[in-house]
């Protein structure tokens, strides 16, 4: 008898083990990590939070700035009403709007070379910019819920603008969207077929439709919170792969190009390509019988190998020829103003 109860609760005991599975996939690794996979491991989330809280204390820091200049001209256009106003520009992009080093050198104190920093010293009267870009954000990020409640604060806090809002929007995007590690998405494998194009238009094309969203997405944003306000871009200049780099950051396209197989003649070709079908969807914006009020800024050509610092960026006399090509085409549209 007391056999048979064992072996009854042995028969039961196995049926219970056999109707708990073991976890799977996810369920285990999150099982080992001690927590779900959506959430990032403690360290890497400190650093994010981190790296988050910097770049809100520094666009604060910027705006207050920025605050305390429009306070003086304030006062100087109440003693002075008949005098010359500057033009007032909000700037909104990437690292060509928002570059912290000289060349790929760290230096201390921190001082930035990009365009915006060489442009809010040019011109006469100059300008006074309200800069809120940061570095490394692709057109998705610079067009994503977290960046359009910053531009609304930056548009509607009254103290940024003499007159309620700025007098242009200048905007820098679009580079960051086929830099990087996920360039090679866009890359076929080279072959010995000679005619293999480095580039494979129909994944391309996909990339460019979701840049051209985000810029669709800024001109239907400006008509809400910045209506008859005008909106200037650029296309960037003619990068080549090479491998000097920051050391924080980069290389961005080399890696990608070396891991399909093409070299950096090849890569070059392939970066004008790329580039050149980017430009033509700003043209396109441009022309649109829609009128978005967007002027591109035609920034290839401007720089001279001798002026890249890297694949991406310029050496700051590099940043200062750009940051020309803005001011002559501001001038255009703002004969007097700057």
């Amino acid at each position: 008898m007391a056999a048979k109860k064992r072996d009854s609760r042995a028969a039961k005991s196995a049926g219970r083990k056999k109707k708990s599975k073991a976890p799977k996939g996810s369920e285990r690794v999150a099982k080992r990590l001690g927590r779900p996979l959506s959430q990032p491991a403690p360290e890497a989330a400190r650093l994010q939070a981190a790296l988050r809280d910097t770049i809100e204390r520094d666009i604060s820091d910027r705006m207050a700035a920025h605050q305390r200049e429009v306070e003086r001209l304030r006062a100087a256009r109440a003693a002075r009403p008949d005098a010359q106003q500057p033009l007032m520009i909000l700037a909104h992009g990437d690292s060509w709007f928002n570059y912290p080093l000289k060349g790929n050198s760290v230096e201390l104190p921190v001082r930035d070379t990009d365009i915006i920093a060489h442009l809010k010293k040019m011109g006469s009267p100059s300008p006074k910019i309200l800069n809120i870009s940061h570095f490394g954000d692709a057109t998705t990020d610079e067009m994503g819920l977290a960046k359009q409640k910053r531009l609304i604060k930056a548009l509607t806090t009254p103290e940024n603008w003499l007159d309620g809002k700025p007098d242009v929007i200048l905007f820098s995007g679009g580079g960051n969207d086929i830099a990087g590690d996920p360039f090679c998405i866009y890359l076929n494998y080279k072959t010995t077929d000679s005619h293999t194009p480095g580039l494979d238009s129909d994944r391309f094309a996909g990339r460019l439709a979701s840049v051209k969203a985000s810029y669709l997405d800024l001109f239907l944003f400006r008509d809400r919170y910045a209506n008859g306000v005008p909106i200037f871009g650029h296309g960037y200049d003619n990068a080549r792969p090479m491998q000097p780099h920051p050391p924080c950051t980069g290389p961005w396209m080399k890696p990608s190009l070396e891991f399909t197989g093409w070299n950096d003649e090849e890569g070059a070709a392939i970066l004008l390509d790329a580039l050149t079908r980017f430009r033509r969807v700003l043209i396109d914006l441009e022309g649109s019988p829609k009128n978005y009020d967007f002027t591109v800024v035609h920034t290839e050509g401007t720089l001279a190998k001798s002026d890249w610092a890297n694949e991406l960026h310029p050496y700051p006399p590099g940043f200062k020829k750009l940051a020309d090509r803005f001011l002559a085409k501001l001038r255009d549209r703002f004969r007097g103003r700057i």
